[in-house]
């Protein structure tokens, strides 16, 4: 990441007339004619496996299959992007800092009113973890896109696909134009539902970081079986206590309520807010999927799940392999596969000695033990994402005309 600070604070004449060459013909987004939406950018760097592997490589530990020009030329394609992308805000008088997606911190987030993502997905899902609380916009880069040839799989010897930049507002080959926009007060923002996931432990609450795509809970180990008991969150259900006021006959207290638990469920407490589980029943499986609808298409598609609409707010889960015994009735086989609507709360107690929680991928996770219960709801703060206006480019082919998400 230092080449690229080194670069970012002399930026080659060769870079600056690039970027000029490739900006939008239009004097409606050059320097001077409008004031600036965003003034102080944050942009978060990937680092490319040649970056990685070049590490292991010095201390003789890269493995020996690595096609090293392979992973050069994309290194080379992703840091031209990065420094198009310097030339490109320095010639709109923007303020920015760079930092590396392994070392952003929350400190790095002070002042800032932009934060841009250049790599991938992977970068944008990083990048919007430390987003929590909604306040912040966040724009997606994909530096370095795959051609329509590189996405083929059949008869092919080897695999060229990339990220599939489907958070990415845009690509290093069309930038220019989008990053303008929107540091001019253009472009589309949206709000995207986010996960909220809270794990009760023994002596500890913890709550994790807002979930984007999508969350997977399961043994670490993939051949293990995944135990726990899944139910629905409801708040106990007060009712009149009927207690005689002086226990001779006279008036009954009718304003005194009192909380009656129902035979079937347990209770349970978060936030010390007291909670019934309803319609509870022990799973034996792979673990379990929960996405949002920005992350229907991706894991939970491939596993089984449906393409929601891309506005929904709704939260879908399903489990994985579910391991049903032949008696299991209809609502049991039926429960593993649902959506968890506005005021719903999902609940599950692990029941393995070992879990683990995949948030966003397998970058961000978190252990789980024996006895550990976790609330899963949709109010978490939404995420302020920009995305490519889909809605008037209906016949782009960069963009997924179910889900509305870049290809």
């Amino acid at each position: 990441i230092s080449n690229y600070q080194t670069m970012s604070l002399r930026p080659t004449s060769r870079l600056l007339q690039a970027a000029a060459a490739a900006a939008p013909t239009s004097t409606s987004y050059l320097p001077g004619h409008l004031s600036l939406h965003f003034k102080k950018l944050l942009v978060v760097i990937k680092q490319t496996a040649y970056e990685e592997y070049s590490q292991l490589r010095l201390r003789g530990q890269a493995p020996k299959a690595l096609r090293w020009k392979r992973l050069e030329s994309r290194y080379k394609a992703h840091k031209q992007c990065v420094n198009d992308l310097i030339a490109l805000l320095r010639r709109h008088n923007v303020e920015f800092t760079t930092v590396n997606r392994v070392e952003l911190d929350r400190q790095h987030l002070r002042g800032v009113d932009l934060v841009v993502a250049v790599g991938g997905d992977g970068t944008v899902l990083s990048a919007a973890h430390f987003l929590d609380n909604g306040t912040i916009p966040l724009l997606g880069v994909n530096s370095d896109p795959s051609s329509p040839d590189e996405l083929k799989v059949t008869q092919k010897q080897s695999d060229e696909r990339r990220s599939h930049g489907a958070l990415c507002m845009c690509t290093s080959l069309d930038m220019h134009e989008g990053i303008a926009r929107v540091l001019y007060g253009d472009g589309m923002l949206s709000r995207r539902n986010r996960i909220q996931t809270t794990v009760k432990s023994t002596f500890s609450e913890t709550r994790l970081v807002p979930t984007l795509n999508d969350m997977l809970i399961a043994n670490p180990s993939p051949a293990a079986v995944s135990r726990f008991r899944m139910g629905w969150m409801t708040e106990p259900r007060a009712e009149n206590s009927g207690i005689a006021g002086d226990g001779s006959g006279g008036d009954v207290n009718l304003e005194t309520p009192a909380i009656v638990h129902p035979t079937y469920g347990t209770v349970t407490r978060f936030g010390g807010q007291a909670y019934d589980i309803v319609r509870s029943i022990n799973v034996w499986s792979s673990g379990m999927w929960v996405s949002t609808s920005t992350g229907s298409s991706a894991a939970m598609a491939a596993a089984g799940g449906i393409i929601m609409d891309l506005n929904s707010t709704d939260l879908q889960f399903l489990v994985r392999e579910h391991m049903l015994e032949s008696n299991s009735g209809v609502e049991c086989k039926e429960a593993g596969h649902g959506m968890l609507s506005d005021g719903d709360q999902l609940h599950l107690r692990w029941n393995s000695q070992h879990g683990m929680i995949y948030i966003d991928g397998a970058h961000m996770t978190h252990e789980l033990t024996l006895g550990d219960e976790i609330q899963i709801n949709n109010k978490a703060p939404p995420l302020q994402l920009f995305m490519r206006d889909f809605v008037n480019a209906k016949n782009d082919p960069h963009v997924h005309p179910i889900s509305g998400l870049s290809r």
